[in-house]
């Protein structure tokens, strides 16, 4: 007899609908090991078979009833894996009852709460926007990094037919993303060179042409960024598709599913299958029951009859045993099912007693510095674990090793060393940590940490003036028994932003401020340019001169911002920071909202700067306590900073705080501080975000800039994945740096204090790019929305 080729899911799936019940018990056998791998991932014990029970019957279910999958069954059937599990965790905690998930539609995309905004990344736009087939090669080739082979019998193809198909559709998904950045319009001198960008990468360029889009992704950071995610799609299908599936354990799923054979599984899980049924709500038993039974007796005789060798007899569909109509129109199931006679009847088998091993833990850890480990600056270190498992963990150490020239600076409060403040459940703290120094690095100790349970630990260093340039930090955590390790990619730099502070939590980030120089009022197309009108909007163009608005006698020199945080929301951390033209830095004066009295603030850090005009300052001062004793919401008003009046000069302040927000999902927020000029020689800089997770997660900046000109267009900001458009000012994603501030609707000339929300890229990154202008970029604060 010749060999035939396996049907593919999708003709299995159109035979169900049909009602061939041995096709359903085909797609069970293929992909149950799926399933399975991924369910081990999320619960624990007997729980593991019930939940794939569970979900291979909610598709049938919907099979039956004419939806679900057309082709791409193993994507479906793990989306539905994961949202049987977060039904059924919710039915635990009473969030909802069992009427309530039996309206739900096991059809329609879920999206883990933890992953909002995931699917809006462009990568995961482009993926999704493809055919169901191309995606499903993609997804068994490319995210699981199945052979052609292995994949074959899915798509009814010969493995040579496979690697055609996933050309075709990696070809397809490039061809979507770049139609995704066309569709945001990007510059026009770019238009031409993103229509080329997929030739580029093909390798079916001219010369010339490869040449041109050389120089032009040189310097230009969004086409740079797209050139990255097209060059390396399959990273970017199993960074950002992967998780969007699968879920935020997406690496466990994939490492599971290497080790377990797709072909294991049969009759015993249908029959387990069965035993779900009868405990499923009778709504779905009603439409399901039927065709359930049907594949059940189909799976069982395909392993009664399969030959010594294990080798799978082909059912042609013809042959199949037909149990079950095609839907009928006016059948209110829409499934009209024959129950076989009870001489016709398998034997039921029960399932067999199940032995629930003793729960363990499974722990996790990541060490990354937050910004860059820089050379002769302090800088925080991320320690981050979590209990996987479904037992507690031993008491927890932690041998923390740092590079050569890192040391962990000792805090003074109670020996720990934490770059944390607030004491409040809806803050991240010191957690029960406690850490000291240690013969090349630290020891930090902790008590057990629960089942399901996080903790993060964030440690202050110290880098020596020359320490080299090398491996990153690593930890190695013991918990009883358990051992892990984990280790930093990258360790100290001679350049970057180290981090001012982090924390994690509900907690969100937030950045007013205003200029202390402006246009003297009296000259002509002063107020028009105050007002962001005309053509005179840049302090080269004026005489600049003191900004006094406060009406104090006390004060040369004053301007306020309006600052507003969220409802419920405290400070956490806040810090002020002023810059200007010369380099004697000094105190600055500061008012909280309903108070009398300035209060002198003195610098805790200066950094002077050398702009093509001169030089510049910008000083920093921590004021947690003093915001954090006053009332956040109101005008906050800055006054006398030392600065010089004058063509070109600027004057200004900024407040960036840290606030927590009880509406926010769970968070991590950071401050970077550096000094740096962009423009000129340096027109590009790029801020590593090392220690955020994950990439693909909805992020908040505040950035603060000084001496931006208005009429200077050029100036971008990307957070890895294309330029942004600011919040305020002229909201023109070319020229960010306007001179605009939060918290001030008139023009601050010289001083940019902007809101910009994205997505984190592959390679999270903050990059500041200027053509003409030439700016001091200062500060950015970043909160990102924490998936795990």
């Amino acid at each position: 007899m010749g060999v035939e080729t396996p049907q593919s899911d999708a003709e299995l799936l159109q035979a169900v609908r049909a009602g061939n019940a041995a096709a359903y018990g085909e797609l069970y056998e293929r992909h149950v090991a799926a399933a399975r791998a991924l369910t081990r991932q999320l619960v624990r014990g007997a729980e593991v078979e019930d939940v794939v029970a569970e979900s291979f019957t909610k598709i049938l279910d919907l099979v039956g009833r004419g939806g679900g999958p057309d082709s791409g069954f193993r994507t479906y059937l793990l989306t539905v894996v994961r949202r049987t599990v977060y039904d059924r965790s919710r039915v635990a905690s009473r969030q909802v009852t069992t009427g309530e998930i039996e309206l739900y539609d096991p059809g329609a995309p879920f999206v883990d709460p933890a992953l909002v905004g995931l699917e809006k990344s462009l990568i995961a736009r482009a993926f999704l926007s493809l055919p169901e087939r191309w995606r499903a090669v993609l997804w068994h080739t490319e995210v699981e990094r199945l052979k052609p082979a292995g994949v074959a019998p899915l798509l009814g193809l010969s493995a040579n037919g496979v690697a055609a198909l996933a050309y075709r559709a990696r070809e397809g998904l490039r061809q979507a993303y770049l139609q995704l950045h066309l569709g945001t319009l990007p510059e026009h001198e770019c238009r031409p060179m993103l229509a080329k960008m997929g030739a580029y990468v093909r390798g079916g360029l001219a010369r010339r042409d490869s040449k041109a889009i050389d120089e032009h992704v040189d310097g230009c950071e969004e086409c740079h960024g797209v050139l990255l995610e097209l060059t390396d799609v399959n990273r970017g299908l199993r960074v950002m598709v992967g998780p969007l599936i699968a879920g935020p354990l997406f690496g466990g799923y994939a490492a599971a599913l290497a080790r377990t054979s797709l072909a294991g599984g049969r009759a015993g899980g249908v029959l387990r299958a069965l035993g779900w049924l009868r405990r499923a709500p009778k709504g779905r038993q009603a439409a399901a029951a039927g065709l359930t039974m049907g594949v059940a007796a189909a799976v069982a005789a395909a392993a009664v009859l399969l030959p010594v060798s294990g080798e799978r007899p082909v059912v042609r569909s013809s042959e199949a045993p037909r149990v079950a109509q095609p839907p009928a129109k006016d059948d209110p199931a829409r499934v009209r099912v024959r129950v076989p006679p009870p001489s016709e009847r398998p034997a039921q088998v029960p399932p067999p007693a199940r032995k629930d091993r003793p729960g363990r833990a499974r722990l996790r850890a990541t060490i990354d510095a937050l910004g860059s480990l820089v050379r002769a600056q302090p800088g925080i270190l991320a320690l981050r674990l979590r209990n996987y498992g479904d037992a507690p963990s031993a008491e927890l150490a932690a041998q923390v090793d740092l590079p050569p020239g890192v040391t962990l600076v000792p805090s003074a409060r109670r020996g720990h060393s934490a770059a944390l403040a607030g004491t409040g459940g809806t803050v991240g703290t010191v957690d029960g940590w406690a850490c000291r120094p240690a013969e090349g690095g630290a020891r930090c100790a902790r008590k057990a940490l629960a089942a399901g349970q996080g903790t993060t630990v964030f440690l202050r260093v110290l880098v020596a003036d020359e320490a080299p340039q090398g491996p990153g930090p690593a930890v190695r955590i013991a918990a009883g028994p358990l051992r892990v390790l984990a280790k930093a990619e990258t360790g100290v730099r001679g350049s970057g932003a180290p981090a001012r502070f982090a924390t994690d939590g509900k907690v969100t980030v937030r950045a007013i401020g205003n200029a202390l120089l402006s246009c003297p009022q009296e000259r002509a197309g002063c107020l028009e340019a105050r007002r962001r009108e005309g053509a005179q909007r840049d302090n080269d163009l004026w005489p600049m001169t003191g900004l006094d608005q406060d009406d104090r006698s006390d004060t040369a020199s004053s301007s306020g911002a309006e600052l507003s945080v969220p409802k419920g929301g405290e400070v956490v951390w806040a810090g002020l920071y002023w810059s200007a033209t010369g380099e004697q830095a000094g105190p600055i004066k500061l008012r909280p909202p309903g108070r009398k009295k300035y209060l002198t603030v003195r610098p805790g850090q200066v950094t002077v700067r050398e702009l093509p005009l001169g030089p510049v300052y910008q000083a920093f001062a921590d004021v947690s306590e003093l915001v954090g004793d006053a009332r956040a919401n109101g005008t906050w008003w800055a006054a006398d900073a030392p600065m010089k009046e004058g063509v070109s000069r600027h004057a200004g302040w900024s407040l960036v705080l840290i606030v927590t927000d009880p509406a926010e999902s769970y968070s991590q927020a950071v401050v970077l501080d550096t000094a740096a000029v962009v423009g000129g020689g340096a027109r590009r800089l790029r801020i590593p975000l090392g220690g955020l997770r994950p990439a693909a997660a909805p992020a908040r900046a505040e950035l603060v800039t000084w001496e931006g000109d208005a009429d200077l267009k050029g100036d971008k900001v990307a957070l890895g994945s294309g330029a942004l458009t600011p919040a305020g000012g002229e909201r023109a994603l070319s020229n960010v740096f306007d001179g605009s501030s939060n918290g001030v609707a008139e023009m601050t000339f010289g001083v940019d204090v902007d809101t910009v929300g994205a997505e984190l890229g592959v390679d999270p990154a903050l990059t500041i790019v200027t053509d003409k202008d030439v700016v001091l970029f200062g500060v950015a604060a970043l909160s990102v929305r924490a998936r795990s």
